[in-house]
């Protein structure tokens, strides 16, 4: 019986030019942009999903990157704000500022009047005549305590509650509260960012490995010819790893693009935000590297997704 013919009995095996390789990588690439011409309307559906996909994890990343931005460049005051009753007296409060200096913790003691931080307000909202129509004085007797750079928000927290319950205290306000509030936030949109890569990058490689899959049967024919004549698994995949990789590269462009319209959305009311807080937000992290990196994601992704179906379809023929 006679044996059935392997690929290096047909398929030529000797060692060729670099030219010819080239140009043999060069028809695939013009074949692959010629096919996703042809189908332009279902390759953009596909970029979109794809897009979507990278960019919301890029997204979240870019927020932590701001975010730890913020709290680093935070410089307002490191401590907390005593606020006394409306009918407290001012010898109270003067002791009640000198009990604060003599804590370790403490820099600076600010004693301000409701004369004081009457006007203050006066002038932070520029409500000169209206406030000074009121026929009494609303604010309470205030206390700032200034705490050293390196004391512990805990210790902090610890003293502010102590002070709460003193005789004569309305309420106690730690400045930097917000910071750990933040930080929290911070650990939230890490571990989102990373959910949602893990899911939306296996999204983006059954997306990839779909469309791929169709183009495989839409020239099946033709494969089934180039196996009947000895073509190798390599020869046989690099149209559709290239297929994966447009479709991946222009998933991520679409993924920039859509980065930087959030961004430009959501700049201003970041800022205000940030702005209440007493500190400067300049979004940044939207440079070449982010871009590069978002291109490469989407490009690995599509190429990944390419590998898996090819590999998996064209086994069938007994060419993988």
């Amino acid at each position: 019986m006679a044996r059935k013919p392997r690929a290096a009995d047909i398929w030529p095996t000797a060692r060729r030019p670099w030219g010819a390789f080239w140009r043999d990588h060069w028809r695939v690439v013009s074949d692959t942009l010629a096919f996703v011409s042809l189908r332009l309307g279902a390759t953009m559906l596909v970029w979109l999903a794809i897009g979507i996909a990278v960019a919301l994890p890029a997204g979240l990343y870019l927020i932590d990157q701001n975010l730890a931005r913020v709290a680093g460049g935070w410089h307002g005051t490191h401590g907390f704000s005593v606020y006394l009753e409306l009918d407290a007296d001012t010898e109270a409060a003067t002791d009640l500022a000198q009990r604060l200096r003599a804590e370790r913790d403490i820099a600076t003691v600010q004693l301000i009047t409701p004369e004081a931080a009457l006007a203050e307000l006066a002038d932070q909202l520029e409500l000169h005549d209206t406030l000074a129509a009121l026929d009494e004085n609303p604010l309470p007797t205030t206390i700032r305590a200034g705490a050293k750079p390196n004391a512990p928000v805990m210790r902090l927290r610890h003293l502010a509650n102590r002070m709460e319950r003193l005789p004569g205290v309305d309420a106690v306000v730690v400045e930097k509260a917000w910071l750990e509030r933040l930080a929290a936030i911070r650990v939230l949109v890490v571990r989102l960012a990373w959910l949602a890569t893990v899911l939306l990058g296996v999204g983006v490689m059954l997306v990839a490995a779909a469309c791929v899959r169709l183009a495989i049967e839409v020239r099946l024919g033709e494969l089934q010819v180039h196996a009947l004549v000895g073509a190798g698994g390599r020869y046989m995949r690099r149209p559709f790893l290239y297929l994966g990789m447009v479709y991946g590269l222009g998933g991520g462009t679409v993924a920039a693009m859509l980065v930087a319209t959030a961004l430009a959305w959501l700049e201003l009311p970041m800022q205000r935000l940030a702005a209440s807080y007493d500190a400067e937000l300049i979004v940044t992290g939207f440079d070449d590297a982010f871009v590069i990196a978002l291109l490469g994601s989407g490009i690995m992704l599509g190429v990944a997704g390419a590998a898996i179906t090819s590999r998996q379809r064209l086994r069938g023929l007994d060419i993988a």
